[in-house]
This record gives C-alpha cells, structure tokens and sequence, in this order.
C-alpha cells in the first residue's frame, strides 16, 4: 500500500520586469503626481475659472480615450500572458493590436487638440488651459514612446525573442504602458469630469 503525501507546490515569486524600470516609473509617476496636485489645487483655488473651462472640453471625447487605452493595455496583458505561455506568435499579434488601439488614442487625441486649438483654447488662455496642456501634452509624449516601444516588442515577440522563461524585456515595456493607462485613469475624471 502506497501512501500519497501532497507537497505544496513552489512558486517562483519575483517583480516582474527589470528593477530599472520600475525606478523608472517610480520617477515618471512623481513627476506626475505632482502636476496631477497642481492641478487639483488650482481648481479648488477657481473653482468657476475651472468649471467654465472645463465646459469646452467634451467628456464623452475624453471616455473614448479612455476606452482606447484602456483596451490597448488588456492587449499588452494579453501578450504577456500569451509569451509565458510559449505562443510569441500570437504575443506578437496582441502587441499589434495594443498598438493599433495606442494610434486610436493618438488620432482622438490630435482631433481634440486641433479642435481646441481653432476655438482660442491654446496653452495661455487661462490657467486651466495651461495646465490641461502641460499635463495631457506630457501625457501624450508618454503614449508615444510606448508606442515605440510596443512596436519594438512586437517585432521582437514576432521573431521569437522573448520566451516563457526569458521575458523580461517584454514585462517592463508592458509595465511602461500600464503605467501610461493608469496616469490616464486619474487625468481624465480631473481634467473632464470633476467640479
């Protein structure tokens, strides 16, 4: 008679990506926590300034943005996921996708700026433009370099670079776009919503 004893099964646990990233991120999330304060305080500071101006910009514009973004990082998930899973095939076609969405963001987002832009609304028409401009125009540089670097990671997934036990490279870009998202997550209740 044999006797069976279930041993606990060990799981690696480590921070996915490289430590250099997430030091990375940590800088870029301060820089941005503290424009994310400026703006929050300034609004409370004016109140109506705010509410007046906030009435330009077109909520419905800002929650397609998010939408855009929002699926392109599920897409940058899924690569992961489909990478540690030995299928950089279809890691590859994610990341594709990821960027697809990533440009659907950047055309709304020119749209919306052109349209501000031909209605007087530019950086120094009132402190609530000066401060939408400099935070969603650092955002938007930031969404830009993700994408170049969804891009590259694509083309390295595609050729097979990154592989289940070896994906680290693949994790810290994904991790930059999560990042890219989740700024965006806060900046647009502020910016389009909250009075």
């Amino acid at each position: 008679m044999s006797i069976s004893v279930n041993h606990p099964v060990e799981v690696s646990r480590r921070l996915p990506g490289d430590l250099a990233m997430w030091f990375f991120i940590l800088a870029e999330l301060t820089v941005f926590a503290i424009l994310i304060l400026a703006f929050a305080v300034t609004q409370v500071l004016n109140p109506e300034l705010f509410s007046e101006s906030r009435a330009a910009l077109d909520s419905s514009m800002g929650l397609a943005l998010t939408l855009s973004l929002l699926t392109s990082g599920l897409f940058a998930a899924l690569a992961v996921e489909q990478v540690r899973a030995s299928q950089s095939g279809r890691g590859s076609l994610s990341l594709v996708a990821a960027l697809a969405s990533a440009c659907v963001y950047v055309v709304l987002k020119l749209n919306e700026y052109g349209h501000l832009s031909s209605m007087g609304l530019g950086i120094e028409h009132n402190t609530f433009f000066t401060l939408y401009w400099i935070l969603t125009g650092f955002h938007f540089l930031h969404v830009l370099l993700g994408m170049v670097i969804l891009g590259w990671m694509a083309m390295r997934c595609q050729r097979g670079l990154y592989t289940g036990s070896d994906c680290a490279g693949l994790e810290s870009g994904v991790l930059y776009w999560h990042m890219v998202d989740m700024v965006w997550v806060l900046l647009f209740p502020l910016v389009y919503v909250l009075n």
